[in-house]
């Protein structure tokens, strides 16, 4: 066990939420790093590892690791780990070499930031899109064929349309035996 870890469990760091788009809310979960690379969850109050820190991001959480020792931000490093860990493992290529490559070239460079700003702003919008799409294909999968063609029978035709029903006094009506 890590020195100062029992007084980590004895004050869990709070879950900080974070408003994303106006609805959308993110946990953000404190990590240590130890010297040993051993991962502590501040917020859950346990230690974790890189693939249970991979499952937090995939449910939409955040996380900011931080070093034990100098108390330096690892949350890159550990976010790069995780992407790298994830092609080895044959989960596709997000990033290809070339892409990967186009990036690097942006560092000390003045469009950086722009370039940063432009692919975070593209990804949120891809993620809204996707969103709509998947509602979409629920409210789709959700209608039951038959009402489907009723509505477009009403919204063709009105709701005025009225079944016919006999009447009492119809003539081809069979007459009384006496």
């Amino acid at each position: 066990m890590v020195a100062g870890a029992n007084s980590e469990r004895a004050a869990p760091c709070p879950v900080f939420t974070i408003r994303l788009d106006g609805e959308r809310t993110r946990t953000v979960h404190k990590l240590k790093k130890y010297p040993n690379r051993r991962l502590y969850d501040m917020t859950q109050s346990k230690y974790v590892t890189v693939d249970d820190v991979r499952k937090l991001i995939v449910k939409g959480e955040s996380i900011e690791v931080i070093d034990s020792k100098n108390e330096n931000d690892l949350t890159r490093s550990v976010l790069l780990q995780i992407l790298a860990e994830q092609e080895q493992k044959g989960h596709g290529t997000v990033l290809t070499n070339r892409t990967i490559e186009q990036l690097i070239r942006f560092y000390g460079d003045s469009l950086g930031r722009v370039v940063s700003r432009y692919i975070e702003e593209a990804m949120s919008a891809f993620i809204e899109q996707q969103d709509l799409y998947r509602n979409r294909m629920r409210q789709f999968n959700a209608l039951n064929p038959l009402n489907v063609m009723r509505q477009a029978f009403e919204s063709s035709f009105g709701r005025s349309s009225e079944t016919v029903k006999p009447t009492d006094d119809d003539e081809s009506a069979a007459p009384d035996d006496k």
